[in-house]
């Protein structure tokens, strides 16, 4: 549980304080970074008293609030020097109408898009308790291995969810599709099947925290959700005429009322990163894609909670929320970057793969893969879903480099074989002279 701020109080004596140049220009640093009075109060500004800042910091946000409503909520966001800069920033990079597509390589979105979704797919079921290594769980995705347990599940649903979104992106969002959204998040997951693409109807329903268990949210009445759903869908739909609100932080607060509202049982998080997903690949961001912002969540969990908390106990500042929701999609984007410096650095590698006579590119990187990796164990249908290709392209790859004397194959049974390192595979690379 955060610390309760302190009652605010605006005396001329405040605004006089609050108009010195050295203190509003403190004050803009502590509004760039979004502090909650647990902050605040060990900041030392002119030797003012921790409550005389807090304040002027609520003074100078609450003259720039802009104001949101869902149902019979209201909650406020400012947009401040860093949220308006980093959208810049996005906006340049992330969007694609500014040159962004040269970030990635158009030979290489394929491969990188693949591992992306994977990535995604497993780190918001992690944040959500799934137990286990991104190495299985993702040789599971490539395989389509059925499921053996809820962590396994969670991922497959995840994984299928977000390819549904991307194949969907253009749609409109309607409770019908939340509803359908949420089971595909959700499907064998809960103990109760009944629950699974519905809303709850029930208020027995609470956040807690993940370290004591304490109750730290309790959303709003079953009774409210289909009209907080419904101005949601609203919300996500249209653009207001009146004023104007970033797509980015719009798609931000879309996250959050899921999360607020509560609609479902279990497997509000899920859904809610979904929504925030297809809200920006909805709007143009198509990098967004790309990035893996669960995993950034899942390695801040306890920032990603504290930043609801700060919202809902601060009269429902959003700007909190989005503060560290920008801040996690920017170190996304730089994890994302120096993923690809490194592919590329691979690809160097796979460039005298290629050279080898009748081996294309996606020969190339599986026989990359085994020089990594002697023990690697190939099927068709993983290598289908590696490269997104058609099932008789995966087998006519795996077949070639046997012809080649690459790989072997091993049967399974009288369906199934497995492809792997022939005991020749050193002695055909030094050949072509391959190191």
């Amino acid at each position: 549980m955060i610390e309760k701020a302190p009652k605010v109080t605006f005396t001329p004596k405040t605004f006089a304080l609050a108009n010195k140049p050295n203190v509003v220009l403190k004050i803009k640093e502590i509004n760039n970074e979004y502090l909650f009075w647990d902050k605040i109060k060990y900041k030392n500004i002119d030797d003012l008293d921790p409550k005389q800042i807090w304040s002027i910091v609520k003074i100078s946000r609450e003259f720039n609030y802009k104001n949101l409503t869902f149902g019979k909520y209201n909650f406020n966001y400012v947009s401040t020097d860093y949220i308006q800069k980093i959208l810049h920033y996005f906006d340049m990079n992330i969007g694609g109408y500014m040159g962004a597509k040269s970030i990635i390589p158009d030979a290489d979105k394929t491969r990188y898009l693949v591992s992306s979704i994977m990535e995604e797919a497993i780190s918001s079921s992690q944040i959500e308790g799934a137990n286990t290594t991104r190495k299985k769980a993702k040789e599971m995705l490539r395989k389509e291995v059925k499921p053996k347990n809820k962590s396994e599940q969670m991922i497959v649903n995840n994984y299928l969810t977000i390819k549904h979104i991307t194949q969907n992106r253009n749609d409109d969002l309607s409770p019908e599709k939340l509803l359908y959204i949420h089971g595909l998040v959700a499907c064998d997951t809960l103990d109760n099947k009944t629950e699974e693409g519905a809303f709850r109807n029930s208020d027995d329903v609470h956040v807690v925290n993940h370290i004591d268990g304490e109750i730290v949210h309790t959303p709003p009445n079953q009774k409210e959700i289909e009209i907080l759903i419904q101005d949601l869908c609203n919300f996500f739909n249209s653009d207001s005429k009146e004023s104007f609100m970033h797509p980015i932080l719009k798609g931000i607060v879309i996250h959050f009322m899921i999360g607020y509202i509560h609609p479902f049982t279990d497997g509000n998080g899920r859904t809610a990163r979904a929504l925030f997903y297809w809200y920006l690949l909805k709007k143009g961001y198509w990098l967004t894609e790309y990035l893996s912002i669960s995993k950034i969540i899942q390695d801040t969990k306890n920032q990603y909670e504290k930043a609801y908390l700060y919202t809902e106990n601060d009269n429902n500042d959003l700007s909190y929320f989005m503060t560290y929701h920008l801040k996690v999609m920017d170190k996304a984007f730089e994890a994302l970057k120096a993923y690809i410096q490194l592919k590329q650095k691979e690809n160097l590698q796979i460039a005298s793969f290629v050279k080898i006579p009748n081996v294309n590119e996606r020969q190339a990187q599986l026989l990359k893969i085994i020089f990594d990796e002697p023990e690697s164990i190939f099927t068709v249908k993983e290598t289908e879903n590696r490269f997104i290709i058609p099932n008789f392209t995966a087998r006519t790859d795996l077949l070639g480099l046997v012809k080649l004397g690459f790989l072997e194959i091993i049967q399974v049974n009288k369906v199934k074989q497995n492809f792997v390192r022939s005991d020749n595979f050193e002695t055909l690379l030094a050949k072509h002279k391959i190191k």
